[in-house]
């Protein structure tokens, strides 16, 4: 005998059962695990755009802060280079300075008794003259850079003059002594003979001398323009002033 399944086709269970309710259940299944993927990538994004914004803010204020901090500085970084200016100017003064004391003393010292002087000029750059000096002893002097004396004077002859100039060359520092004349008024010439009533040379063997003694060696003064050193004006700021002014 043949067994027939009386059991309506709706009611059977097993592999042979027809589905109730088709693919659509799996298909909004699939759409909705879609979804949530999405939405959950999209909070991520917008989350990781957020921090990012909140790190540019961040950098953007410190920034800020550093700008405005450099600002207040910036005013003592200027004090300190002016500071550091006038220091070097200071300095540079001070190398530069001449001993005019010790030298006048050194030729007092070596200054022998047949010899006296009537004019001495002491510079420490070229420019200036003797009065009444020869054109010779302006062009040496104009030839030294450094400090140097002319000197006018006269002598109990010419042998004098020369050992003066032997003399004046112990001077420590003396690098060159020019001579640019050296005369003997002879007779019937000087002052006592109807002469020029500034001539030292009063008897026939008096001689008259002009002398330029150079130091080469010495440093170069700094001129006016180099040791000018602009006073500070009232944009130029005063440290201590403005802190105390904050503090009060």
């Amino acid at each position: 005998m043949r067994p027939v399944n009386l059991i309506p086709p709706e009611d059977r269970r097993g592999e042979t059962a027809p589905l109730r309710t088709g693919a659509l259940v799996y298909l909004v299944v699939g759409a909705c695990v879609a979804v949530l993927v999405g939405v959950t990538a999209m909070v991520l994004m917008e989350n990781k755009i957020a921090d990012r914004k909140a790190d540019v803010a961040q950098l953007k204020s410190e920034d800020a802060a550093a700008t405005a901090k450099a600002q207040r500085l910036a005013p003592y970084i200027q004090f300190q280079v002016l500071a550091d200016q006038r220091v070097e100017t200071v300095k540079s003064l001070a190398e530069s300075r001449f001993d005019w004391e010790r030298v006048m003393r050194e030729l007092s010292l070596v200054l022998p008794d047949d010899v006296w002087l009537i004019d001495l000029t002491a510079t420490a750059a070229p420019g200036l003259t003797v009065e009444g000096s020869s054109g010779g002893a302006s062009s040496l002097r104009e030839a030294a850079p450094g400090p140097a004396l002319q000197l006018t004077g006269c002598a109990t002859g010419q042998e004098a003059v020369a050992g003066f100039v032997t003399d004046v060359k112990d001077i420590d520092g003396v690098t060159r002594v020019g001579m640019p004349s050296s005369e003997i008024a002879g007779d019937g010439g000087g002052a006592g003979s109807g002469g020029s009533d500034t001539d030292c040379r009063t008897r026939s063997f008096i001689a008259k001398f002009e002398m330029v003694i150079t130091f080469d060696a010495a440093p170069v003064p700094v001129t006016s323009s180099e040791a000018e050193v602009a006073a500070p004006t009232a944009e130029e700021p005063a440290p201590e002033s403005e802190e105390s002014s904050e503090e009060g």
